[in-house]
């Protein structure tokens, strides 16, 4: 009689194999994932549960094998179609829901007019940038036109008080001149009156020189 070996795999060790592997690959899983959970479970070896897998289990399973690779590409397909999304509660937490998600050629749409929307944006954002620097440039012109202003005004107030101040001193010239012709007039008068009856009607003559004196002519 041969006797059993301790390390032999019995039909609930080959069934949780099964089971495990079943259940890795209808969910996407690797079935190296699947040959983990079974060694920690049964305190067995990666490598061991593979090589029971796939030298003994898996021939009893082909039919099951096919139907969880279905379920898989199923799940595949209802992932596809239902977009996970978050948002807050009312009470502040997290909550997942799910949004159609749009089929290839929408979403192939979309790409492109995300596309054309950041060329849009490009572009946009160039113009501005051009439209800021000739505002800048503006600014700049309109600053110094504001300056020069202010010089010209500044330039117009001195020419007017210079202009006060010319009126000014001609309006005191103007009277000193009178009041010297007038003066000069009394003297003539006063000079005639002690001379001869038959001068008195000779009026003398007057010349201004370079200096702007007054002078008298002798008639002749």
């Amino acid at each position: 009689m041969t006797a059993a070996r301790q390390d032999a795999w019995t039909p609930d060790d080959d069934l949780m194999l099964a089971e495990v592997t079943l259940r890795h690959i209808r969910e996407g899983s690797t079935q190296l994932c699947a040959f983990e959970e079974v060694g920690e479970r049964l305190s067995r070896t990666a490598a061991a549960c593979g090589f029971r897998w796939n030298s003994v289990v898996r021939k009893q399973y082909e039919d099951a094998i096919q139907l969880a690779k279905s379920q898989r590409q199923e799940r595949k397909k209802a992932k596809r179609k239902l977009k996970p999304a978050v948002y807050m509660t009312e009470a502040g937490e997290e909550s997942m829901y799910a949004i159609p998600e749009a089929d290839t050629s929408v979403s192939m749409r979309g790409e492109m007019t995300e596309d054309l929307s950041f060329d849009v944006v490009i572009r946009f954002l160039r113009d501005q940038k051009n439209v800021f620097r000739q505002m800048k440039r503006l600014e700049r012109d309109m600053e110094d036109s504001r300056h020069e202003a202010e010089e010209l005004r500044a330039e117009n107030e001195s020419l007017k008080e210079e202009i006060t101040l010319l009126k000014s001193d001609y309006q005191v010239v103007n009277e000193d001149y009178k009041a010297l012709i007038q003066i000069m007039d009394r003297a003539r008068k006063m000079a005639f009156l002690g001379n001869n009856e038959e001068d008195i009607d000779i009026k003398p003559r007057f010349k201004m020189d370079a200096n702007g004196n007054l002078e008298r002519v002798d008639y002749r």
